[in-house]
Formats: C-alpha cells, structure tokens, sequence
C-alpha cells in the first residue's frame, strides 16, 4: 500500500525514493510485524481465555507438560495478523509472488483455524478429519502448482528447481510430476512445522530462522546482479518475498514474546500450518524446494522422527509380536525430554541447530 502511494510521490521530495528500494520496506515490514504482533497480543490472549480456548495436553506426553493444560491455543491468528499487516502495508501488492504468498498463508491458516476450534471448542478430540486436513493442504498446492505453470512468474520454466551445490545442474520435471512435487512441498512443510510445534517457542524460533534466510535468498534471486554472480536463476520480482519473508519472522518472534517458556499462548494448527504452508511456497516460487530441506533441517528431522517411530514400531510387531521403538517418544523434541533434557535446553538447542542449517544453506550459494 504504501509503496503504490508514496513511490509516486519522489518527483516531489527525493525521502520517497526510499519506498523503491526492497530493502528498506523490509526493515520497516519486520518492525510493523513485531509491533503488531506485541500490540494485540495481549487482547488476543485475553480474549481466548475468556473463551477457554485452552489447549489440552494428552496424559501420555511428557509429565512436566500436564501443567500447561488450558494455556489458550489458536494464538496463530496472531501470527498470521502480524505477517498480513504489514506485507499489504510494505510490499508490492501487484507483485503476484505476494500475492501467491498471502493465499497460502491464508489458506492453511484458515484450514489450521478449523482444525483447532473443532478441537478446542467443539470439543473433538481429533479436530478436523484427517482426511479433509490432507485434502485442505493438496488443495492449495495443487493450485500453486498450476498457477505457476499457467500463469509464468518469470522467463525461468515453472517446472525448473535448482539443486543446491551444482552450478548449472537442475531439476526438470514433467508438468504433472511438478505439480505433484509442488504438493508433496507444501503439505510436508506445513506438516512438518506443525509437528515441531511441542514445546514452548520452539517451531515459533526456528520459524522466525528460516523466514530470515528465505527472506535474504528471495532478495538475492531478486537482483540480475547477485544472481549472475552466484549462478542463481534470475527471477524478476522475486525481491518483494523478502518483505512477506520477514514480515512473518517479525510475526514469529512477535508471538515468540508470548510463547516463550513457560507460554501464555500456544500458535495450535492455525500457526504451524499457515508457517510451514507459506515457507513451502516461497521455497516453491524461488525455485529452491531442495534449499528449504536443508534451512528447515530441524522441521525435517522432527518429521523423519515421526515416521521413523511409527515404521519402526509396525515392523517390529509384525515380526516379533512386540512393537518396539527408536526414540522413547516421538516427535525427537520429546525424545530429549524423556531422556533428561529441560525443556528450555531442548528448545535452544534446536535453534542453534537451526541457524546451524540455516548457515549450511547459504554455504551452498558458493561450495559448488
């Protein structure tokens, strides 16, 4: 909004200038993210405890976690306010990758939304059906998909992904085989966040880590210069998901400021879907899918966790007649819970683990 107000307004004072450059509208879509975020939060809050929007917590989890019965859930909305607000205030509203961005983010969250109330307020242990929360997430990528295909956001063929530490290597794909892979993204993305979302201000963190790096790469494809430097595919535009980028880490560690240990609010499915969604489509638009494995690694192992216990437990039982498991619980997070682990130290390191990654990911841009 303000770009498309204030920009026209250079011919007169040489300060609008300013609302041209990507990265100074990023500063200001981070700050406005974080004030919003720290304004409402506290009304928000209230507003969910008033309503007993509290989350439950299942007896057979952790025991130190029994006492955060009824800590307000469904604090993702706050997250989300905090990423829209200034995205339409700071970007480039006519820049389809914003736009293409706010759907997602939209999407799921409103899907993660659904999910929540039905758990929460309508008292349904499991929420949303499984079946209609997979069909929700491979909905939008799906449509991401063939958006992208039909409607080209750059001279780049939609169906290209670069792989990192290779040059000139990339990956092209049948248009079926890319839409599928463009949902198989988005639905673990967002799955996986939500996985990760066990301990107080862990999946908010490492959010906040992820969208930060994205936000630098998106600049970087952004620009002919950085790109033809590092050997990156030149995607005009693409600059504007920087600000949509740090506009949700802004949200993130707005929302961090509540859900810090010990939490007065849980982000629940309407957060973590809506991250994990948004961070998989903007690895989906910069065309760095394989990038966003190895930024979100955390998410990824959290995930493989899961899996891991889960194929591990039927295999064992269908060979011995005893399940057995890897980790003593699953998602891994809990793993180092149940072995010894503070909760607080669990948390910091995973987001040690998590600028770990984030640093590995942008070694890729010159180990090639």
């Amino acid at each position: 909004m303000l770009y498309h107000l204030l920009v026209p307004l250079a011919e007169y004072h040489i300060i609008f200038n300013l609302f041209r450059f990507q990265t100074f509208r990023a500063a200001g879509a981070v700050v406005t993210a974080f004030l919003v975020a720290f304004y409402f939060g506290p009304p928000i809050i209230r507003r969910l405890r008033m309503l007993k929007v509290g989350q439950v917590v299942r007896t057979e989890g952790p025991k130190t976690h029994l006492g955060k019965t009824g800590t307000p859930t469904m604090g993702g909305v706050l997250i989300v306010l905090a990423t829209i607000v200034p995205t339409l205030l700071w970007a480039d509203l006519a820049n389809p990758y914003t736009l293409a961005a706010l759907v997602v983010l939209l999407w799921l969250g409103a899907l993660g939304f659904l999910d929540d109330y039905l758990k929460v307020v309508r008292k349904k242990t499991e929420g949303l059906v499984g079946r209609y929360k997979i069909v929700g997430q491979v909905s939008v990528g799906v449509l991401l998909g063939v958006v992208l295909i039909l409607i080209p956001f750059s001279e780049v063929p939609a169906t290209w992904t670069q792989i990192p530490f290779f040059k000139t290597w990339h990956l092209d794909l049948h248009w079926l085989a890319y839409i599928f892979f463009v949902t198989i993204v988005i639905t673990g993305s967002s799955n996986a966040v939500n996985l990760t979302d066990g301990l107080d201000g862990l999946a908010a963190g490492l959010s906040a880590i992820a969208a930060v790096t994205f936000g630098i790469f998106a600049y970087l494809f952004g620009r002919i210069d950085t790109s033809d430097y590092l050997n990156l595919f030149y995607l005009p535009g693409a600059g504007e998901l920087a600000i949509f980028c740090v506009a949700l880490a802004g949200g993130c560690l707005g929302f961090l400021w509540f859900n810090a240990h010990p939490a007065e609010v849980f982000m629940g499915d309407t957060g973590s879907l809506a991250i994990g969604g948004a961070l998989g489509a903007v690895s989906v638009m910069l065309k760095a899918e394989f990038l966003l494995a190895i930024i979100g690694g955390v998410f990824v192992l959290e995930a493989l966790s899961v899996m891991a216990q889960a194929l591990y437990f039927k295999w064992t039982r269908r060979k011995t007649g005893a399940g057995r498991r890897i980790f003593r619980m699953a998602p891994l997070h809990h793993h180092f819970e149940q072995i010894g682990w503070h909760e607080s130290k669990v948390i910091i390191r995973f987001w040690i683990l998590g600028v770990m990654f984030a640093l590995v990911a942008f070694a890729t841009l010159k180990i090639r």
